[in-house]
């Protein structure tokens, strides 16, 4: 009897927890060390975009499709060929039509910058990076379309020289209407609008002047729109954001010198 109280106490005691400390005493598992070293920081990696998401392939879907078109419509290619083209203007305008408006006017864009700046109305970069911006995509520009004029060498349609494709004036023109939609679309989007009209209007007439083919103008579009991206996505503002103010100045305004057209930019630092 006495062995059986005996038995029935620690079985108690077993079910009150007496024996828990042992229990206790059970290491636990050593911690995963493994990844220790991989983020120290804390900070969340970025996740990388998937291509059809990046900035690039956005900045290249345009012009791809302009300068992608205007090859398809080289001479008498295409739904609605160069040749149809030149042949309707002719219809509408008659021969011996010829301007040079659209020379000073492939630079219209930066005076509407300059103008919109000097109203006090504040662009997206500050005027040290607006003017390394503008430098850059010139050389983008001028070094694209010049290398793509001597390696196709396709005649003009008023039989001038070999260097009709594409169109440098539309290349410039819609250069500077992509850094004014870029600079002051936060501002309103017809800064923009009123900067690609004009440029449309550079293409126009170009055509009108019988100086390019329909493939010019739509490819040098193209190769405008692309520059200003080139020089936008390798920019890093490394001079920061903060407007210059008074510090310095910056000028953009067109050259016509011995029937020769360009661009004059300068820079003035005061005191």
């Amino acid at each position: 009897m006495r062995f059986f109280l005996f038995l029935q106490l620690n079985v108690w005691l077993l079910l009150a927890g007496v024996a828990t400390p042992a229990l206790a005493q059970v290491p636990a598992s050593a911690a995963d060390t493994t990844h220790k070293y991989e983020n120290p920081t804390g900070v969340p990696a970025p996740v990388k975009k998937p291509f059809l998401q990046s900035k690039g392939f956005k900045a290249a879907i345009v012009p791809a499709v302009l300068i992608g078109y205007g090859i398809s419509t080289i001479n008498g290619h295409g739904f609605y060929s160069s040749y149809d083209l030149k042949s309707d203007v002719n219809h509408a305008f008659g021969a011996g039509r010829h301007t040079h408006v659209d020379d000073f006017l492939q630079y219209a864009p930066y005076l509407e910058l300059g103008g919109v700046l000097l109203a006090g109305v504040e662009s997206k970069n500050d005027r040290v990076n607006l003017g390394l911006v503008i430098l850059k995509g010139e050389v983008f520009m001028l070094a694209s379309v010049f290398a793509v004029k001597n390696l196709t060498h396709i005649t003009r349609p008023d039989g001038s020289d070999n260097l009709s494709f594409p169109s440098g004036h539309t290349a410039q023109a819609f250069l500077a209407a992509s850094i004014v939609h870029t600079e002051l679309r936060d501002k309103s989007q017809w800064y923009g609008i009123g900067a690609y009209a004009i440029a449309t209007s550079v293409g126009a007439l170009r055509v009108i002047n019988d100086k390019h083919w329909e493939s010019d103008v739509f490819a040098g579009a193209g190769f405008g729109i692309l520059s200003a991206h080139l020089a936008y996505l390798t920019h890093r503002n490394r001079w920061g954001r903060k407007p210059l103010g008074s510090a310095a100045a910056w000028h953009v305004t067109p050259l016509y010198y011995g029937g020769a057209t360009g661009l004059t930019l300068s820079w003035h630092p005061t005191h």
